[in-house]
Parts: structure tokens; C-alpha cells; sequence
């Protein structure tokens, strides 16, 4: 079950996910990532994309040059739930490796 966290749960989560943020404006967590170029933004997302699919977990994102801006949420709870914790943290792992 996709448990919204509360906001202990969430700052939490935050403190190990580097770079995301608590999003001002809506209940997500977000993150910029910068790449050294275009090849590697879309070798990033084309990786995130297979993840979030078999998560059945998808990201907002967009997609200028080198830079991707990720916002995470669970739509259907209308928050922050583990599975943007879990995402969040797979996204990470991705952006080191390349």
C-alpha cells in the first residue's frame, strides 16, 4: 500500500537523499540534475524511465540540454509516499554512474 508520509517521515527520508528538496509549492520532493551533456540528461532519464515503469511509479520531469528538473509525487494520495523516497534514491544511483 503507497502510505503518504508525514512531514517527520519526509524530512527524514530527505536527510539521505541528496540534493532533493521539499517542494514550496505543492506536496513532492524534487531535484535538479546536471549532466556534462545532452547524451548523458537522456541516458539518465531513458534508465529512470524502465525503473519508474516496472515501480509503476512515474516521475514529472523536463528536460533542458544537460539539465533534468525531477518533481516526485503519488498522485493518488496526494503526497509524499515511499515510493518517491524509493524512486527518488534509484535516481540518485543512476545520476553517479554516469
Amino acid at each position: 500500500m503507497r502510505e503518504k508520509l508525514d512531514s517527520n517521515q519526509i524530512n527524514a527520508a530527505l536527510g539521505s537523499l541528496q540534493g532533493w528538496t521539499l517542494s514550496e509549492n505543492r506536496p513532492a520532493i524534487e531535484k535538479t540534475f546536471t549532466f556534462k551533456d545532452f547524451n548523458a540528461a537522456f541516458g539518465f532519464m531513458t534508465r529512470a524511465a524502465l525503473i519508474a515503469e516496472k515501480m509503476d511509479h512515474h516521475p514529472e520531469w523536463s528536460n533542458v540540454y544537460r539539465t533534468v528538473d525531477v518533481v516526485l509525487t503519488t498522485h493518488d494520495r496526494d503526497g509524499v509516499t515511499n515510493l518517491d523516497i524509493e524512486l527518488a534514491d534509484k535516481m540518485n544511483a543512476i545520476a553517479a554512474e554516469l
